[in-house]
């Protein structure tokens, strides 16, 4: 991670976009703020932010329009902040590219730890090993197609490597069916999304339930370390 990385903060009511600055800086992160769609895009531009903590629901220019549009300029991650708990607009969001979500009300103190966590996922991200290592007894070697858990080899099928070696690369980060279906294909057909329940029933049986949790609703994420 960045030793002063920058935050956006996004969100049109004052009282939050105080009380997470607040916490922030205090955790050591440089603040920008932005109490409006328009605003947000601005800044983002011309801050350009290590991460945008995203509120979904705003007036005019809404949080899904924002993502959007930062998607297409870059890939700064984004965690999103939502008062809405229908599991449609986490999936949304989350097809947009965002990188987590805390539903409100939220822990201010738990909002600075993913914070940290999505900046640190972020940066293994952007640097693609050719062996993952995930805690000290996960290990995938990728030109090899070689998977060891707890030190034991363990034979997958090409697309159950591609599966857990995209959820390996990020613990922690929940992925729709969607875009895992993106990543062994490239293109994501909907009318395929539940094949991806039978590649993790089976790749749960040959690993462990443990290694990947579902997040209900919305899809599944390699549990970290």
């Amino acid at each position: 991670m960045v030793a002063v990385a920058t935050i956006l903060v996004v969100d049109d009511e004052p009282r939050i976009v105080q009380l997470v600055r607040d916490y922030l800086e205090h955790g050591g992160f440089t603040v920008l703020t932005a109490s409006d769609g328009q605003a947000a895009l601005r800044t983002a531009r011309t801050g350009r932010p290590d991460l945008v903590v995203l509120d979904l629901s705003m007036p005019g220019l809404d949080g899904l329009d924002v993502a959007r549009s930062l998607r297409r300029e870059g890939e700064v991650p984004i965690i999103m902040l939502t008062a809405r708990t229908e599991e449609s607009d986490k999936l949304v969001g989350l097809e947009l590219g965002a990188d987590d979500y805390m539903t409100k009300p939220f822990s201010p103190k738990e909002l600075v730890a993913r914070v940290r966590a999505v900046l640190r996922r972020a940066e293994g991200a952007s640097a693609p090993s050719d062996l993952i290592r995930v805690g000290s007894d996960v290990e995938l070697d990728v030109p090899r197609m070689e998977a060891r858990f707890g030190g034991r080899r363990v034979d997958l099928t090409k697309t159950e490597f591609q599966l857990v070696s995209a959820m390996a690369r990020q613990p922690g980060r929940v992925f729709t069916r969607s875009q895992l279906l993106d990543a062994v294909r490239g293109v994501a057909f909907e009318s395929y999304e539940r094949a991806i329940d039978a590649h993790i029933k089976n790749i749960r049986r040959k690993i462990g339930a443990r290694h990947i949790e579902t997040v209900f609703g919305v899809g599944y994420r390699f549990a970290e370390p």
